[in-house]
């Protein structure tokens, strides 16, 4: 059942319960700290919501893409996934005073130091006054993703997820995320066909193709050039 259909018909509980089914097989260690994980997502985003849905419901998919459809089943690479946003948007409730690099630091500690570096490989820099918020987006990317080939495996999703999340935004709002995501397609393409990209080939294809079609989804979405 496609994610976006579990999420419309059964919600968080929905996504929750189909994330413990994919990791019901991992070693118990392992399947306790991306519960942990889970909890500490759960807990930082708790009042943050994403379009007209709680903000944990796109971690989850994320998460549950990585392991099922992108088939896998590396339990640093889908806690990463849960934690992808954590110290963006909730650096000062992981570390006094909101310092990144704090936070970083106690994901190092919780949950490893792999983990926190594939954090940090898909983490926004802060905007840096005068520039082009897009252009800053595409550049962090395409420099960061360079050398981190599991962070490319966690944009993928999440660029999947954010891409098919646009269908149900409407407004203003759609064509300035449009203009955000469509100019990083060709980017993410680059990254992903690279032979240290770490997917099975119908993984990989099965990204290109999801490239292809959001393409042409933000195509129709803006205005002619």
């Amino acid at each position: 059942m496609p994610l976006h259909a579990i999420t419309s018909a059964y919600g968080e509980a929905g996504l929750r319960d189909r994330f413990a089914a994919e990791i019901a097989a991992f070693p118990d260690a392992e399947r306790r700290r991306l519960e942990q994980a889970l909890e500490l997502a759960s807990a930082l985003h708790a009042g943050d919501r994403r379009h007209r849905e709680p903000y944990l419901n796109h971690l989850l998919r994320v998460a549950i893409r990585i392991l099922s459809h992108y088939e896998v089943h590396d339990a640093d690479v889908a806690t990463a996934a849960l934690l992808h946003d954590a110290v963006e948007d909730h650096a000062a409730e992981l570390a006094p005073g909101g310092d990144r690099e704090a936070a970083f630091a106690v994901l190092a500690d919780r949950f490893g130091p792999r983990v926190a570096e594939q954090v940090r490989a898909v983490t926004n820099p802060v905007w840096q006054p005068g520039r082009d918020k897009n252009e800053q987006y595409r550049e962090h990317v395409a420099d960061s993703l360079e050398h981190s080939p599991w962070g490319r495996v966690i944009k993928a999703s999440d660029f999947a997820d954010n891409g098919v999340g646009l269908i149900h935004t409407t407004g203003p709002r759609t064509e300035r995320l449009a203009g955000k995501y469509a100019p990083l397609i060709p980017v993410l393409r680059d990254l992903l066909t690279r032979p240290d990209t770490p997917l099975n080939p119908a993984a990989r294809q099965r990204i290109l193709d999801q490239l292809g079609r959001a393409r042409e989804r933000f195509s129709a979405l803006l205005p002619p050039d």
